[in-house]
């Protein structure tokens, strides 16, 4: 995927917030995935259609990461959603 990719939350997808945590079902397959506070706050830019490189823009603004880090994390974190049919290209 490329910074300039957007993406939405795949439909069959039911995911909940677990205190800072995130907890996804693929309700086709019947996997679990789970995320820690970061990967939510992706998870939650992500369900708000922003662009990879909006959602780096956020990270940055509210985290203390260099943008070569969050660009590398954004883009591993979003990949391994797409490869797990959690979210889809827009």
């Amino acid at each position: 995927m490329k910074l300039s990719d957007k993406a939405r939350i795949a439909n069959d997808v039911l995911a909940r917030k677990v205190g800072e945590e995130t907890v996804m079902l693929h309700l086709t397959d019947g996997t679990y995935f789970g995320l820690d506070p970061v990967g939510t706050r992706i998870w939650e830019l992500l369900g708000e259609g922003k662009s990879l490189s909006e959602i780096c823009d956020a990270m940055i603004d509210e985290y203390d990461v260099s943008r070569d880090a969050i660009e590398r994390d954004v883009i591993t974190l979003a990949e391994e959603l797409a490869a797990r049919g959690l979210i889809v290209p827009v």
